[in-house]
């Protein structure tokens, strides 16, 4: 079957910026039609952000297409900041979201991280959720961050691991998460942003199949690379703010009435496919497509077809 392409660039109709506590803002838009049918997107992360490019996964003519920062990444603010910024607090952000725009149910899509915030969401508000489409799954296990900030991935780029290994001393590699957490809250402003590039750096070599030396290059800049290596720094070291590590998969049976797309390519070093292997075979209502020529990136070909198709495929859960 001939694969889909994303759906042409596409300005929002409307955006704006939502006050969730005393301390943040989210900025959110909205795109496609109006009066469509509503659909979410997540970012992945945490503290990821926004690209234009996550529109177009939808058809704008059916789908009113809500797209947001979530705290402390992209045009939220502040940007980069950790207090108030737990899984508890996006997850009712979400909710105050979907309030604030007259949305009753909505399908959510989430990418990476934005995997792990849609199911969490989920199992918290099931009655709000049409269905789920889930591209990278990632269930915030030890085991998952340990393999590409501790051991795993290291083995397969052991080159580009170098650099993210050198900027700790020997004697604090036996801890890396624990080690770059030291540095990215410090209060030298160069050795915090030296950290996050680092790190930010790291995950960007990793994330495509075939390694793109522009989606490298963004991961560098400094603004994402303060906002996710913090704020997924923040989110490791306290175990995902979950209250075991294996939260999703035990959880998983209040979303099981969920129609679910699950795509994961094949090769993903940020994320094992296994996870997703593992959630398809608790939810009865899900689909697993591994793709089998890809990594981690929602842009990679045959993951941004699927995606689409899904997105295609589930118009028929609003009839």
């Amino acid at each position: 079957m001939q694969r889909k392409e994303l759906f042409p660039e596409i300005q929002p109709y409307n955006n704006g910026m939502l006050k969730v506590s005393d301390l943040h803002t989210l900025y959110y838009e909205e795109v496609g039609n109006p009066k469509g049918e509503p659909i979410l997107f997540l970012h992945g992360g945490p503290g990821g952000g926004l690209s234009d490019a996550y529109r177009r996964y939808f058809d704008p003519n059916f789908y009113r297409i809500i797209l947001f920062d979530q705290r402390g990444a992209g045009k939220s603010t502040p940007h980069a900041e950790l207090r108030e910024n737990t899984t508890e607090n996006l997850v009712l952000d979400i909710e105050k979201l979907r309030k604030h725009l007259n949305i009753d149910k909505w399908v959510v899509l989430g990418g990476s991280w934005g995997t792990t915030l849609a199911l969490t969401y989920a199992i918290h508000y099931p009655k709000m959720v049409l269905g789920l489409i889930l591209r990278g799954i990632f269930l915030g296990t030890k085991a998952e961050i340990d393999w590409i900030y501790q051991e795993g991935a290291s083995e397969i780029y052991p080159d580009k691991w170098e650099d993210y290994l050198n900027l700790i001393p020997e004697c604090e590699r036996g801890n890396m998460i624990e080690a770059y957490y030291k540095r990215l809250i410090c209060d030298n402003e160069d050795e915090r942003l030296k950290a996050a590039k680092a790190w930010s750096v790291w995950e960007g070599n990793i994330v495509n199949l075939i390694p793109d030396e522009e989606s490298i290059n963004k991961f560098g800049e400094s603004g994402l690379a303060l906002s996710m290596a913090r704020t997924e720094c923040h989110y490791f070291i306290n175990n995902m703010f979950n209250e075991s590590d294996n939260y999703i998969l035990e959880n998983a049976y209040k979303i099981k009435e969920i129609p679910c797309r699950i795509v994961h390519g094949r090769y993903d070093m940020d994320c094992r496919v296994s996870a997703a292997f593992k959630l398809h075979k608790l939810l009865p209502k899900s689909k697993l497509e591994i793709i089998k020529d890809a990594g981690h990136s929602g842009m990679e070909p045959g993951t941004l077809s699927e995606l689409v198709k899904a997105t295609e495929d589930f118009k028929k859960l609003y009839k």
